[in-house]
C-alpha cells in the first residue's frame, strides 16, 4: 500500500534510495510509532475507512533541500499531507530523525 498510495516528489522518484528507506522504515516500524507517524504527517491519529487509498489528499513525499544534513529534521505540512524529508546518510539516520520529529508532541516546526 505504502508503495501503490505514498506519490513522491519534487527531489524523489519511486526508485530514489531516500524515498525507499522511508518506506522500509515505515513498514519496520510498530503499530505505535506508525500511528504517531500518521499523525505527525497528516493530522489525524488515524487512516480513513479503506486506509491509505482513501486518504486524501495522498501523502507525498518532498525532498527537503537545505543545511544541516543529518542533523536536520522532517518537517510537514499536514493540511496537504505533505512530508519534507531530507536526503539522510542511512537508513539508520532517518529512521532516528523520523522517531524524534514523531515524539515531538506539542512542537510546531515550521519549513
Amino acid at each position: 500500500d505504502l508503495l501503490e498510495y505514498t506519490e513522491p516528489k519534487f527531489g524523489y522518484t519511486r526508485e530514489s534510495s531516500g524515498f525507499l528507506n522511508l518506506v522500509e522504515v515505515l513498514v519496520e516500524m510498530s503499530g505505535p510509532e506508525r500511528k504517531n507517524f500518521l499523525q505527525f504527517a497528516t493530522g489525524c491519529s488515524s487512516l480513513p475507512p479503506g486506509g491509505l487509498a482513501n486518504l486524501n489528499p495522498r501523502l507525498t513525499v518532498v525532498r527537503k533541500e537545505g543545511e544541516g544534513g543529518d542533523s536536520c529534521l522532517p518537517s510537514v505540512n499536514t493540511c496537504v499531507h505533505y512530508l519534507k524529508l531530507p536526503e539522510y546518510s542511512s537508513k539508520q539516520v532517518l529512521r532516528e530523525r523520523l522517531l524524534q520529529s514523531t515524539q515531538e508532541k506539542g512542537s510546531i516546526l515550521i519549513s
